[in-house]
């Protein structure tokens, strides 16, 4: 099974809850494997501790351009989707950080002149934590095109019974690689209007890839009923509501996890995992009732 703990905006809790998850479930006995593709700002590690036992560069294919053969049709430019290459009075230029690595110049190129090579754009790491297996993607800096480090760590063989996906915050293409192909999506919010704003956009990313899901509300506050009224109207389950407690972030700014700092935490977690197996067992896309 793969869930993915995914939010319309950064600084919602989403990797406290995706952390928290793997560290209770392992505890149960289960086979967890969390998977840290916020590429951009991998933080899972610093509240799992991993041991790293293994980093692969990983690559992406951009086209390199024999000038001797080319012969300045400008086929190549017409194809090209992201501007990454241009033809200039019939001399071709390339931008390695545009492409996309989609080869499709490379295949109408009349003179064979283009060829594929492969650029770096990050590692792909794996590792295990106590009794989770770990694993994270670090994009280089500088670098622009994360979905393809994205895939590359979700793609890592695996013998977890279950992988918890730590998507990139947002609704761009890097959150939609993160989530795309997931059995059940974890949507992470806080009860503010900027919180609630972003979790439609959220929400109508997920309807679209037709995943079931449901909500997790962080830093509840028995007195603010706006999450509840939202979810309500949108007719989508909330999975939890995690307390607003300082403590909570206290032991956060430490690199500590909640349900080690403060095990009475635990129970929330395990009640989520439970939520979330009743409503993965609905329909897909569809709405719980």
């Amino acid at each position: 099974m793969k869930i993915a703990i995914a939010s319309g905006k950064g600084g919602t809790g989403k990797t406290t809850v995706a952390t928290c998850l793997a560290q209770v479930l392992a505890e149960t006995g289960l086979r967890v494997r969390y998977l840290d593709c916020d590429v951009e700002e991998p933080n899972g590690h610093l509240f799992l501790h991993p041991e790293i036992y293994e980093s692969k560069p990983v690559t992406v294919p951009v086209p390199e351009v024999d000038r001797e053969k080319c012969v300045g049709c400008g086929l190549c430019a017409k194809i090209c989707q992201y501007a990454a290459i241009a033809c200039v009075k019939k001399k071709v230029v390339t931008f390695p950080e545009l492409c996309h690595g989609c080869g499709g110049c490379a295949r109408v190129c009349p003179a064979g002149a283009i060829r594929e090579v492969g650029r770096g754009i990050g590692v792909a790491e794996t590792g295990r934590s106590c009794k989770i297996d770990f694993a994270q993607g670090c994009l280089r800096v500088g670098e622009a095109m994360s979905p393809s480090l994205i895939r590359q760590v979700r793609d890592i063989p695996t013998g977890a019974e279950l992988d918890i996906i730590d998507a990139p915050p947002g609704t761009s293409c890097p959150a939609i690689t993160a989530i795309r192909g997931a059995d059940f999506v974890l949507l992470v919010t806080e009860p503010t209007p900027f919180g609630l704003n972003d979790l439609a956009l959220a929400l109508d990313m997920v309807r679209e890839l037709d995943i079931p899901r449901a909500v997790v509300v962080n830093r509840h506050e028995d007195e603010n009923l706006s999450a509840r009224k939202f979810c309500s109207e949108r007719h989508v389950q909330i999975a939890a509501e995690i307390p607003d407690d300082r403590r909570v972030a206290e032991a956060y700014s430490q690199g500590l996890l909640p349900v080690i700092a403060l095990p009475e935490y635990r129970p929330y977690f395990l009640d989520l995992w439970a939520n979330v197996n009743k409503l993965a067992t609905g329909t897909p896309g569809k709405e719980p009732a």
